[in-house]
């Protein structure tokens, strides 16, 4: 005997209010997101699966000439794509590169210049959109906005916590071999 599929979701919303049973969910992090938290690997950001996004930081002239934006450049190219997208400081600039995508998050005008925390938070809501929009559900990246940006990680990873708290979307933070090992592991403590 089928049901009729809005008698189902009736039905469902009862049950879900009523406490007797709970909603099945697929991919979703648990009802209580205020524990939100990306995880912390050592190792080459670049060995993460080859189905899972990446993210940096760059300026909207896409020079990408220092720190780990010259290997994001060299690796995926795509520079004229990217400035063809013309994507202005707090927007998100993207290429699909195989099954993942590659953000750049643009974070301020020039290369020579220095992001502000606003603008990396406007950048990764704007990235957030894309994801929820193309049902992406990992990212990895390195310490955004911390190396040559010298923005400060505990400012940023507080950033990363508020904006992707309310979504299904985990976020892996890649660190170089040569950082202490113990930073690592005391900010996997922190879960």
């Amino acid at each position: 005997m089928r049901t009729h599929p809005i008698k189902q979701v009736l039905h469902s919303l009862r049950t879900m209010s009523s406490g007797v049973q709970k909603p099945v969910t697929h991919r979703l992090k648990p009802a209580d997101r205020s524990t939100w938290r990306p995880s912390y690997v050592t190792g080459n950001l670049f060995s993460c699966p080859e189905d899972e996004a990446l993210a940096h930081c760059i300026s909207e002239d896409c020079r990408m000439g220092a720190g780990i934006a010259v290997m994001f450049r060299k690796k995926f190219q795509g520079q004229v794509e990217l400035k063809e997208q013309k994507k202005l400081t707090g927007q998100c600039a993207v290429l699909k590169r195989g099954r993942r995508f590659v953000y750049y998050l643009i974070t301020k005008k020039k290369a020579t210049q220095k992001p502000t925390y606003d603008s990396l938070q406007r950048s990764l809501e704007d990235m957030k959109s894309h994801c929820v929009l193309n049902e992406v559900t990992r990212i990895s990246m390195p310490r955004i906005g911390c190396g040559l940006d010298r923005l400060k990680w505990d400012r940023v990873s507080v950033i990363l916590e508020q904006v992707f708290r309310h979504t299904n979307i985990s976020v892996t933070v890649y660190s170089l071999p040569e950082r202490a090992e113990t930073k690592v592991m005391n900010e996997n403590a922190r879960r």
